[in-house]
């Protein structure tokens, strides 16, 4: 697909990674709608990038009028969607607090899998009724995941089955939507050096960087944005779930 001209939904486009992402798809001359919980953060955005190419949308992820809200905004030419709004937080089943809540649990999987699927549905939805050319996509969906779906750590055992339900939906989504020829696929990041790690201390930084085994270093919020526009531009990429980690499998 031809990103110069289109029009692209990203989420959690505040910061990290959406926001790098939405940098890098207005760059190529795309309009892009960018859609997170902090408006204040978007205020920043738009205040860089102009209103000409970035139309600011505050929302949540699982809500359906907000992300139709989003979709509004496109004007009916959305062509693709780069979706990395997502929570992390981390708790063991069995702590010295207790068992894990259930509450905790149903969120984190509320926000990060039902979010990414409200999102694809209402998306895909808008994206089979644009008119294009024989042969060319109708639209693109980039879910994130993570490389916690496959190797989840102590802690995170609700953020991995998020991530991991994310993985098992990409490929029947991207089945499901074949016939109106509407991709979908999702990136699995390893550690990138975004405001989730914005706590945590320049020792455990450098521990974190030594742990990735080539390049020995956090991966930069712009590696994301690459990867993304290029999966948009490669029409052969569909129900991929694509690593990007510099070949770090973690550990416990």
């Amino acid at each position: 697909m031809e990103i110069d001209g289109t029009t692209a939904l990203v989420t959690g486009a505040g910061s990290g990674l959406g926001k790098a992402t939405a940098e890098l798809l207005t760059a190529r001359g795309a309009r892009v709608v960018a859609f997170d919980r902090d408006s204040a953060q978007l205020d920043d955005l738009v205040a860089r990038l102009g209103v000409t190419r970035l139309i600011a949308v505050s929302g949540d992820v699982t809500s359906e009028a907000d992300v139709t809200r989003a979709l509004h905004e496109a004007g009916g030419s959305l062509a693709s969607v780069v979706h990395c709004a997502g929570i992390g937080p981390s708790a063991r089943i069995l702590s010295r607090s207790g068992t894990h809540e259930l509450e905790l649990f149903d969120r984190v999987i509320r926000v990060n899998l039902s979010g990414s699927f409200n999102v694809l549905r209402l998306a895909a939805a808008e994206m089979a009724k644009r008119q294009v050319r024989e042969g060319e996509d109708c639209g693109v969906v980039i879910l994130t995941s993570s490389i916690a779906a496959f190797e989840g750590q102590i802690g995170q055992v609700a953020y991995s089955a998020s991530k991991g339900g994310v993985v098992a939906m990409t490929l029947a989504a991207a089945r499901d939507l074949a016939r109106h020829r509407i991709r979908v696929n999702a990136i699995a990041p390893g550690i990138f050096d975004t405001a989730l790690l914005g706590t945590v201390s320049d020792d455990v930084r450098a521990q974190l960087a030594q742990s990735v085994p080539y390049p020995a270093r956090l991966g930069q919020a712009g590696e994301y944005a690459a990867l993304a526009v290029h999966i948009v531009e490669n029409q052969m990429l569909n129900g991929a779930v694509i690593r990007l980690d510099a070949a770090l499998r973690m550990s416990p």
